[in-house]
């Protein structure tokens, strides 16, 4: 083909007119709401923080953020549905431990690679695990439980088989040689009124959903898996307080998108939420809640992602541990 002199005139009078109007589609995102899906039922901790982060992303970009539950196989449906979105912005994911990094050694048919089919965009928060035991069983610290179970059956709860606390569980029992019968639940919330009435001896849980129980004297919390105290609850020992030493365990909450998102939107996206758990009110709300704030550089994309996989292969090992295999 012959490239006459109007025609090359023609075509580089138009590239930047071109970029110009890319960039003018990347500045007026977002032009309409934004969802932003949670792969859970509401009331949990991925719900009430994942409503705490979309208000705070609503009032960066002024725009409407609607929150919607998608709730089903661990959050995997919720997280398949975000993987197969459009990447442009518009649907977003309320990620963390079980569509992320947890449900990929648990479930046979995962319909999406949680490390390739998805774009980071921040961690928001976090939340240690806790072990609660019902007002029945006189255990004040990790060791305590770790000794009466080898005396008397001792039962413990978590939110399913799979969950990140029964992952948590399972490296307990490693760690200690605890004697503990694990019940699986279908979820945080069904297990508490089951701790309280000692139905269950006790649980394994966000230390968020047990101190409100541990606050009413309605259960007590006997260690949580911190580096220290929480300044909420400061009579509730650490687990290596009571002799587990080093445990650590937490479940994560951050914000993801499609792969492929344009790294322009991911960085306002990554912005907004930054600057809105900072300081200020949404971020004193976490912390009130039990969550303990991400750091600047979790915060960040790259920051994130480098938190997924490490945790990722955390979990490959847990589940080793547990003798979990994919079904």
């Amino acid at each position: 083909m012959i490239i006459t002199r109007r025609t090359l005139l023609a075509s580089l009078a138009a590239a930047p007119a071109a970029a110009l109007a890319s960039r003018a589609a990347f500045a007026a995102y977002p032009e309409r709401a934004i969802h932003l899906i949670v792969p859970f039922a509401a009331g949990g901790n991925a719900d009430i923080v994942g409503r705490i982060v979309g208000d705070v992303i609503s009032k960066a970009v002024k725009q409407t953020v609607v929150v919607e539950n998608r709730a089903g196989a661990g959050g995997s449906l919720g997280a398949e549905q975000v993987a197969r979105a459009a990447p442009d912005g518009y649907t977003l994911l309320v990620g963390s431990n079980g569509p992320l990094t947890v449900n990929p050694f648990v479930q046979a048919h995962l319909n999406y690679d949680p490390l390739k089919d998805f774009a980071a965009v921040a961690l928001t928060s976090y939340v240690p695990h806790a072990i609660i035991l019902s007002n029945q069983v006189k255990a004040k610290n990790a060791g305590e439980l770790v000794a009466l179970s080898n005396t008397a059956p001792i039962t413990i709860a978590t939110s399913g088989v799979g969950s990140a606390t029964h992952m948590t569980l399972e490296r307990f029992k490693a760690a200690t040689g605890a004697a503990v019968t694990h019940v699986p639940y279908r979820g945080g919330g069904a297990l508490l009124p089951d701790v309280m009435s000692g139905s269950v001896n006790g649980a394994m849980t966000e230390f968020s959903t047990a101190l409100p129980l541990h606050k009413a004297g309605q259960a007590h919390i006997v260690a949580i898996a911190a580096a220290q105290r929480s300044k909420l609850a400061p009579d509730i020992p650490t687990f290596d307080e009571g002799g587990v030493k080093g445990f650590r365990a937490q479940s994560y909450i951050g914000i993801v998108g499609p792969a492929k998102m344009p790294p322009e939107i991911v960085a306002q996206l990554q912005k907004a939420v930054a600057d809105g758990l900072t300081s200020g009110p949404a971020a004193e709300k976490l912390v009130t809640l039990g969550s303990e704030v991400a750091t600047a550089e979790q915060m960040t994309s790259k920051g994130f992602a480098d938190f997924i996989r490490a945790d990722y292969e955390a979990m490959r090992e847990a589940a080793k541990l547990a003798d979990i295999k994919p079904q």
